[in-house]
């Protein structure tokens, strides 16, 4: 077992800055040369979406020779694509390039999105070429218009469900999860809608960021932790969702389905959540991190229940095995609490508010809150430069498309089978008996240790591992003895004793090998137990 004092020194970073370490432990040469390297410490999906990607590719060669039509210079200079009749070159080039990947696919696409959203045709398509070429700034700055009209659709499907939210939702594209949260904490205290020392609360176990970012000096915020137990199954508590009706907590954040846990809140637990906010704190901002909730049947986000009080944070990455991409979107409803909390503030702040803004448009009192975070995200003085990369969003639209075209949701099915193939293997190795959760992803895994050693190794050496080992010496052992990377769960604010597996990047063997290594190293704790009773 590591020593105490070595592992308490570990105790104030982010499980993703400990993973450095338990990395660097587990590829350190072993005694046995079969000991394979196992990184489930990160949510980096190890399959991609290819008819995509095929159509993404072939529109790019597409685009070239429409640069080439409009100037064919001999250094390799092209020209700026132009729509006239650009919808026909596309769909006459997709003729004699049948048998390439994708054609099928950019043909059926175009067809498609022509006819659900009306698109004109010429439109639509040079949207997409000049996209793909990259030879503009993003215009509109917050989303180009088409990729807007698609991805809101398939926001719908992905992150409202049933029943469908009337109006609709502004969308501003950005650089992935990552930088909707930053841009989002940012515009909430420029827009006086935060200041330090405010509090929220935070829906835990959450994603370590949330929980990071409020305590830097820029935010400086007070946190109430709002707690799903595992003896509940991860769903807030009538008592801990009692919390909120405190009005000092201004914002409540959650990640849903959550990060570490898998488990998306149940129907029941909105509905308790709902009529909370719309009897007792109509005033409460919502935000949610719904990055997941395409693993769960049925998924329903706040964004689709409570619109006008949410922001919500949704990533292509993991679905669509595009974590590299980084692509990432914002969505407010058009009528939201933000802009009416804003347009109410204190008239010295309106006025500062102006003169922030004032740059930006004759009328900044107008300007709308996802219109203010699209600014405040380049320091509002580069405002005009503004925007995700073109190519991003033509493969942001492509993502879409598929999906919706999908309509037997094949790709999902297989998404839904690979992850759930893995957890079961591993909850197997573990010699576990589950039932089956509706709301569970299956994208981590929450390994409750302590909870897992009671039946395993018995209570009395659990108490002997709670008062004589520190926490971390699971994650630390399984990566030194075994090769093992996993989070340690309280770093989430999950239960100290206890791990977080991704159950998406590795290959479906390891995940028994995991659970092998968690029983080896508990065999090892009670043998330390029993040689503890031994020299009493």
């Amino acid at each position: 077992m590591a020593d105490l004092l070595t592992l308490r020194k570990y105790e104030t970073l982010s499980p993703f800055e400990i993973k450095d370490e338990l990395i660097r432990l587990a590829k350190k040469p072993s005694r046995s040369t079969q000991r394979a390297f196992l990184n489930a410490g990160r949510g980096n999906p190890n399959w991609v979406a290819t008819k995509p990607r095929e159509g993404f590719f072939l529109l790019g060669q597409f685009a070239v020779t429409e640069t080439h039509r409009v100037l064919d210079h001999p250094a390799g200079i092209g020209g700026m694509p132009k729509p006239d009749g650009i919808a026909a070159r596309l769909e006459n080039w997709l003729e004699k390039h049948s048998d390439l990947p994708g054609a099928d696919f950019l043909g059926d696409m175009l067809k498609f999105a022509v006819e659900t959203f009306d698109f004109e045709p010429d439109a639509f398509v040079h949207e997409l070429v000049d996209s793909i070429i990259g030879d503009n700034y993003p215009v509109p700055d917050r989303m180009l218009v088409h990729n807007e009209r698609i991805v809101h659709e398939y926001l719908m499907w992905a992150m409202c469900g049933n029943p469908r939210p009337a109006g609709k939702f502004d969308i501003y594209a950005v650089e992935g999860g990552t930088a909707a949260m930053c841009y989002i904490f940012k515009s909430l205290k420029a827009n006086r809608l935060l200041f330090p020392g405010d509090t929220i609360a935070l829906g835990t176990p959450i994603f370590t960021p949330y929980l990071e970012l409020t305590h830097l000096e820029d935010y400086d915020l007070n946190v109430v932790h709002v707690r799903a137990p595992q003896e509940n199954r991860f769903q807030f508590t009538d008592e801990e969702l009692k919390k909120l009706e405190d009005p000092k907590i201004k914002a409540f954040f959650i990640v849903n389905p959550g990060n570490p846990t898998g488990m998306a809140i149940d129907r029941e637990t909105i509905a308790k959540l709902t009529t909370l906010v719309k009897t007792k704190r109509p005033d409460l901002m919502l935000l949610t991190d719904d990055v997941y909730g395409t693993f769960v049947d049925d998924f329903r986000s706040l964004l689709g229940e409570l619109p006008q009080n949410t922001i919500g944070v949704y990533s292509y990455s993991k679905y669509f095995g595009a974590t590299g991409w980084r692509l990432g979107t914002i969505a407010i409803h058009e009528d939201n609490i933000f802009d009416r909390m804003i347009a109410e503030l204190p008239d010295d702040h309106v006025n500062a508010l102006d003169k922030r803004y004032g740059p930006l448009t004759l009328e900044p009192r107008k300007l709308k809150f996802i219109d203010r975070i699209v600014a405040d995200s380049r320091d509002v003085g580069l405002n005009h430069t503004a925007g995700l990369s073109l190519p991003q969003q033509v493969m942001m639209s492509l993502f879409s498309l598929c999906e919706m075209m999908d309509v037997e949701k094949q790709y999902r099915k297989g998404c839904v089978e690979i992850v759930n193939r893995r957890v079961w293997s591993m909850i197997e190795s573990l010699e576990l008996k589950l039932d089956p959760n509706i709301n569970y992803d299956a994208y981590y895994g929450l390994i409750d240790f302590e909870f897992w050693a009671r039946k395993n190794i018995g209570d009395d050496a659990v108490e002997y591992l709670k008062a004589n080992v520190h926490p971390l010496d699971l994650a630390f052992r399984l990566a030194e003895d075994h090769g093992i990377v996993l989070l340690n769960g309280g770093g989430f604010e999950a239960p100290n004793w206890s791990l977080r597996v991704s159950l998406a990047n590795l290959p479906d063997e390891a995940y028994e090998n995991i659970g092998r290594g968690v029983r080896t190293i508990a065999r090892g704790y009670r043998d330390a137990y029993e040689a503890s009773r031994t020299g009493d």
